[in-house]
């Protein structure tokens, strides 16, 4: 039982890093560039729709079931070290949780609800849009690299458990 269900969190974690990391990866790579090459209010209202569509949206299920997966599969290996793929699949665990969640929490999400609170057809609002440009994009290039860290080591675990 224990290990199908290690294995079955092993592959939830996998599909969901690829499926987060493409997704970051869209906004590191040519998103949020497109948005700073378009006017300031056309570019924030477009940032503020997609924040609060992906709200209401597949995403968020999988965001938190990811970041349990990885959290319960970082749990399980520390407590299961002598284990195949344990190493692999704690450090995987560890870094989505650090490098995606907490990076969402502490990071993305304050100034996502900055932006949304600032009126960017003011002196004041388009401060906090280049601002968001710039801070938000870099916190995403670490979700990104995060993501991607742990879908790596989550198929280095799986291989190992073989």
């Amino acid at each position: 039982m224990a290990d199908t269900l290690i294995t079955a969190l092993l592959w939830f974690s996998i599909v969901a890093c690829g499926l987060l990391a493409g997704l970051y990866f869209a906004f590191s790579a040519f998103v949020m560039t497109a948005f700073a090459r378009i006017d300031i209010p056309a570019g924030a209202a477009a940032m503020n729709s997609i924040n609060r569509v992906i709200q209401r949206s597949l995403f968020m299920p999988l965001f938190a079931g990811s970041s349990l997966s990885s959290l319960a599969l970082a749990v399980i290996s520390a407590l299961h070290w002598d284990e195949a793929g344990a190493c692999a699949a704690l450090a995987g665990g560890v870094v989505y949780f650090l490098g995606m969640f907490v990076v969402t929490m502490i990071f993305n999400v304050p100034r996502n609800n900055a932006l949304d609170a600032s009126d960017p057809m003011t002196a004041g609002g388009q401060t906090v849009w280049v601002r968001f440009l710039k801070e938000w994009t870099a916190w995403n290039h670490i979700r990104t690299l995060a993501s991607t860290a742990a879908l790596i080591l989550f198929v280095v675990a799986l291989a190992e458990r073989a």
